[in-house]
């Protein structure tokens, strides 16, 4: 009996170990890569210039004075947030409602700021660049899949990539101007090691997904197995290496 339970287990342990392998090596790959990077790198910090905060010009509209004039018109939805912001140099109060979606509206003037176009988005990515390179092609996104490396954050938005080492792309806000993102070749490499990490093969992005808790539960049972295993091997090699000193 005793020898049938660790045939069983001795087998188990070695078709775990076979189907198992091939996750635990992406999971050292990815460690490997995640503690040996520059974070800052990954984020493409490197790539963005540091935006000092600016000063816009006396004569602006108070904020209140705005939401008066656009409630009479046309009500809106409950407000989260109001800031003050700066696109292309002009000042503008972005207004976040309770729904996630935003309004622009000029400092100056209470316009309404109309969706930014292709070459505003040009514009306002370049501004934010540390390096020099042509534009390769610009793109609107209304909507992205949950593989996309712009996923899960507010749209619309300029997708504006660049001919420079790395294939880095800038994304700016459509709606408020602001810029958003940059993703080159670094970061990709970072975010699909991270998805072969946490096993989350619909948004990459779910640490506690079933897939990664059953295989990091069978992970246990094959060290445990292996443990167990290599406990009773010992054992008889060392009864049979006093035996042997016995004689």
């Amino acid at each position: 009996m005793k020898r049938n339970t660790n045939y069983y287990i001795r087998k188990a342990h070695r078709y775990l170990g076979l189907f198992l392998g091939i996750q635990f090596l992406f999971w050292t790959l990815g460690g490997l890569y995640f503690s040996w990077s520059d974070i800052d790198k990954i984020h493409g910090e490197h790539l963005v210039m540091e935006k000092k905060g600016f000063s816009p010009t006396s004569g602006l509209i108070a904020p209140d004075s705005i939401l008066i004039k656009i409630n009479s018109t046309q009500p809106l939805k409950p407000i989260a947030k109001i800031e003050l912001v700066e696109a292309l140099g002009e000042p503008y109060y972005q207004l976040q409602l309770m729904t996630g979606e935003y309004r622009l509206f000029s400092a100056k003037t209470g316009q309404v700021k109309p969706q930014f176009t292709e070459d505003e988005a040009k514009e306002i990515a370049k501004s934010y660049i540390t390096f020099k390179a042509e534009i390769k092609e610009a793109q609107l996104l209304a909507e992205v899949g949950g593989h996309h490396e712009y996923r899960e954050r507010h749209l619309p938005v300029w997708s504006i990539a660049f001919d420079y080492e790395g294939d880095p792309v800038v994304y700016v806000d459509a709606v408020t101007g602001q810029f958003e993102r940059i993703r080159h070749n670094n970061w990709r490499a970072f975010d699909w090691l991270w998805m072969m990490h946490t096993m989350d093969y619909e948004t990459r992005d779910d640490f506690g997904n079933g897939l990664l808790k059953a295989f990091s539960i069978l992970g246990l049972i094959t060290v445990l197995s292996g443990f167990f295993l290599f406990g009773v091997s010992y054992n008889k090699r060392e009864f049979k290496f006093f035996k042997v000193r016995k004689s």
